[in-house]
């Protein structure tokens, strides 16, 4: 019997908001530089995963909360 590995899809998470991956072969990072443009807040959130939630690896942008000045 042999084993066969498949990639699971990614998928991004900001602030309840499910994004597409908008190419797979991009860093998470570069993905971050593609969302800003539409989430300007995302420049300096925080990235945790990938989690796993079955069919998809998930990556969540969590906004950076604190003290201004």
């Amino acid at each position: 019997m042999a084993l066969t590995t498949k990639a699971l899809p990614r998928e991004f998470s900001y602030n309840g908001i499910k994004l597409p991956d908008p190419d797979p072969s991009l860093s998470i990072e570069q993905v971050r530089e593609l969302f800003t443009a539409s989430y300007p807040e995302i420049a300096t959130a925080a990235i945790t995963g990938p989690e796993d939630v079955g069919n998809a690896l998930r990556y969540t942008f969590a906004r950076a909360i604190g003290t201004k000045g």
